[in-house]
């Protein structure tokens, strides 16, 4: 049972920009044989994560589902930083331009700030939104 703030408000997933937690490698599980050697491996982010939700907003969601979806979204994002917003959306963008561009119009941001950051790596964007 933890007696402190457990972690108050700070995030509790990584990667994270906020100065939370990380993995430490020195606590990972060892390697277990099975029929050669299993391990935790990092796994890298590809546009493959971005073609489902990208064919759910353009396939199965309506004018009137994807209006409710960005409304949502930009209410919700509205009131975090800007870097946070950028990265976001730039997401959003990766998985389809009109969702990008929509949820970028109604944060107020630029939008071709966007579309820039969606052509970068994960690392280069957030290097590119750092403070």
């Amino acid at each position: 049972m933890r007696l402190d703030d457990n972690g108050g408000g700070g995030p509790n997933y990584w990667p994270n920009s906020m100065g939370g937690p990380e993995p430490d490698p020195s606590v990972a599980e060892p390697p277990t044989d099975l029929e050669g050697t299993a391990g935790r491996h990092p796994q890298e982010l590809t546009d493959d994560d971005f073609f489902q939700p990208g064919e759910l907003y353009r396939r199965v969601m309506t004018d009137t589902n994807r209006e409710h979806l960005i409304g949502n979204i930009v209410a919700h994002l509205g009131d975090a930083q800007q870097r946070i917003q950028l990265r976001q959306t730039a997401l959003f963008f990766k998985a389809d331009a009109d969702y990008g561009r929509r949820v970028a119009e109604g944060l107020g941001l630029d939008v071709e700030q966007v579309e820039k950051l969606a052509g970068m790596s994960q690392q280069d964007r957030v290097k590119a939104t750092s403070a």
